[in-house]
């Protein structure tokens, strides 16, 4: 029989997995949901596991691995039964703790819309939004000269910042309000210390789509080279998706059920290794047959020359992200980059390819710095007309087109984007007011600017394009909207075809044609 242990994250406690743990019951599974110490008190239920809190005692992160512990070791090890770990959000952290105390005990892990926390790591590095962090820092200091070591819990408007409610019913979300409890500050504070026993346990990721997360990212970041998630790759590893935001549980219980029912069963999506089929989709060959041309490298700067004399004007290609910092070759130097760089400068304009700091989502506000940086370089470069740049931005770059959206240089002749996230996605937390396109449209005045739609771009990226047009469209601004209706997020790269060249000439034609008119 299998045995389903559900751990739930923060603020939160039994109670979300009532339903959840209804439909497993009644297909033949034994559940267990854990009571975290200091959480899920509240809820009036019966026959859940777990203990009563001591009101007196510190609660950190090894109280709550403790608490889990106590489950696996109270299920008895009976060889028919199979544990399988189920951790939500925060709820992943005692969940692999436990599991590297009990990995002979545990039969599969499933990250449930979670981060992938690593060993002396604590759980407040998986918060997204830098200003919750800050609190939370702040409340700690606090703490230190007497006041509750505890986060408070969110109010029902605040629940976003912790995850996508996406499809949650009104009345889910008020009771989830209602039975949140403050979250005690050493379970976020105290680092997971593993010794690497949990890496011998199989496990799923359950990717909630609605958060912002996908398997086509994962896949990414293996391709990518990142050493953590190369593991990711490896066959006892499975993936899922659902169409869902940050609370399955409760927006949908009956496709998580199966979808745990599966995880469990060992089915699910498998990832390719990196370089295992050919190369990753940000290495593949530009789409196009252009010329090299003469390069020279300034700092993070990559200029692709033209022919003859004189200044030209520039075309600035501004890569997406987050990229991980050892990312090799790095964004530079990618074909689909330095593609549209030998474009422009086969055309007569200067094409440049840069590398910007976005490593996470916390750092758009470097990224921004080393683009302007970047900009002001080129500009200074005597080959280069000073009075006439284009500023062309990329998938997860798009929230830096605002800042110059905003108040748009007289010298930026165009601004471009290819399927950008125009937006913040809902597991990002808040970038602040700089980081909105939205927002920043209202101001562009008669800026051209041309937007590459992918046809085929996953929904919550498409939501971020399609508000901004709404927003252009309301303020009147100069957009042409180029599609591209059976191509996916890269298309250049992963959809090579006619119709995809044909794209990517009348994207280069038109921002070109506002560079030098």
């Amino acid at each position: 029989m299998t045995v389903f242990v559900l751990v739930s994250g923060l603020f939160t406690g039994p109670h979300v997995w009532q339903e959840t743990a209804a439909r497993l019951t009644a297909a033949g599974c034994e559940v267990r949901t854990v009571r975290l110490d200091g959480l899920g008190g509240l809820d009036g239920l019966d026959g859940l596991d777990g203990k009563v809190s001591d009101p007196g005692a510190v609660i950190d992160l090894e109280s709550h691995i403790a608490d889990v512990v106590a489950v696996i070791d109270s299920v008895g090890g009976a060889r028919d039964e199979e544990i399988v770990l189920v951790g939500h959000d925060y709820g992943i952290h005692p969940v692999l703790g436990a599991a590297d105390r009990r990995a002979r005990s545990v039969a599969r892990i499933v990250y449930l819309d979670s981060g992938m926390p690593q060993d002396g790591v604590p759980a407040l590095a998986a918060v997204p939004d830098q200003l919750l962090r800050e609190q939370v820092m702040l409340l700690a200091a606090e703490a230190g000269k007497g006041a509750a070591a505890e986060l408070p819990p969110p109010s029902r408007e605040e629940w976003r910042l912790w995850g996508s409610v996406a499809g949650v019913p009104d009345q889910a979300l008020d009771r989830l309000t209602a039975l949140a409890e403050p979250q005690p500050l050493g379970t976020l504070l105290q680092p997971l210390r593993l010794t690497g026993a949990v890496t011998s346990v199989p496990f799923a990721g359950v990717l909630c789509t609605g958060s912002g997360s996908s398997i086509a990212l994962v896949q990414a970041r293996v391709d990518f080279g990142e050493p953590a998630f190369q593991a990711l790759a490896d066959p006892r590893v499975t993936f899922f998706e659902l169409s869902t935001g940050h609370w399955p549980m409760l927006s949908n219980p009956a496709e998580l059920v199966r979808t745990l029912l599966d995880a469990a069963a060992g089915r699910g999506h498998r990832l390719t290794p990196a370089n295992a089929a050919g190369p990753p989709a940000h290495l593949r060959p530009f789409p196009l047959d252009v010329p090299e041309a003469p390069v020279e490298r300034i700092g993070r700067v990559d200029l692709h020359l033209p022919s003859g004399d004189g200044p030209r004007p520039a075309l600035v290609l501004v890569h997406g992200g987050p990229v991980p910092a050892e990312a090799r070759p790095t964004p530079r130097e990618w074909p689909i980059l330095t593609g549209y760089a030998r474009y422009a400068a086969g055309r007569g304009m200067v094409g440049v390819t840069l590398d910007h700091r976005l490593h996470d989502v916390t750092d758009y506000g470097r990224a921004a710095a080393d683009v302007v940086d970047a900009v002001e370089r080129v500009r200074a470069d005597p080959r280069v007309d000073a009075d006439r740049v284009a500023l062309w931005f990329f998938s997860g770059s798009g929230p830096l087109t605002a800042s110059w959206l905003a108040a748009p240089p007289s010298w930026l002749r165009c601004l471009a984007a290819n399927y950008p996230i125009m937006a913040p996605l809902p597991a990002w937390g808040r970038l602040g007011s700089a980081f909105h396109p939205a927002e920043a449209i209202a101001h562009a005045g008669d800026l051209p600017v041309v937007l590459v739609r992918a046809g085929l771009e996953g929904a919550e990226i498409a939501a971020t394009v399609e508000e901004f047009l709404d927003a252009a469209k309301e303020h009147g601004a100069n957009i042409e909207v180029v599609d591209v209706p059976d191509g996916h997020h890269t298309f250049e790269t992963v959809d090579p075809t006619d119709a995809t060249r044909e794209a990517v000439r009348r994207a280069v034609r038109t921002v070109l044609g506002h560079l030098t008119a």
